[in-house]
């Protein structure tokens, strides 16, 4: 099911990017593609509670970058239309929000004990799920409202 979702997810991040990167080819995106869905499967082993110190960094990167990424649909939906930005803004709050519970949850994840890291651990990566989700849906949506 894990692979699934981010098959899909490469290809809603493939699709986007045809859609806002003209200079690559359809194959080049595609390549960036497999190999972004390659990686988010290996950000997404198993780690053990050994390994907490590795996955919090890893994670703490990736928010940052999925943080990022927020800035940048905000500064296109700031150049829409007033009726894209009255609905957009709200729903780009509700991801900020997801963004800083999630790192609020990397602190949780950083005092785990060897006994709670697998429950610690679960709760995070439902929330990354739900964050990352929201994110290339949002994504998607920017694309088809406002025009390239």
């Amino acid at each position: 099911m894990k692979h699934k979702t981010l098959f899909i997810a490469a290809l809603a991040i493939a699709a986007v990017g045809m859609g806002c990167d003209k200079e690559q080819t359809t194959s080049q995106q595609i390549d960036k593609a497999k190999t972004e869905t390659r990686e988010a499967a290996q950000d997404m082993k198993d780690y053990t509670f050994a390994e907490r110190a590795d996955f919090t960094a890893k994670m703490k990167a990736q928010i940052a970058d999925i943080n990022q990424e927020l800035d940048q649909l905000s500064v296109k939906i700031e150049k829409s239309s007033d009726a894209v930005k009255a609905d957009a803004k709200p729903k780009l709050q509700a991801l900020r929000d997801q963004s800083a519970a999630l790192t609020k949850q990397l602190d949780d994840l950083q005092g785990a004990t060897e006994s709670t890291w697998d429950g610690v651990k679960t709760t995070f990566r439902k929330g990354w799920d739900g964050l990352k989700d929201g994110v290339n849906t949002s994504r998607q949506w920017v694309s088809d409202k406002i025009a390239p």
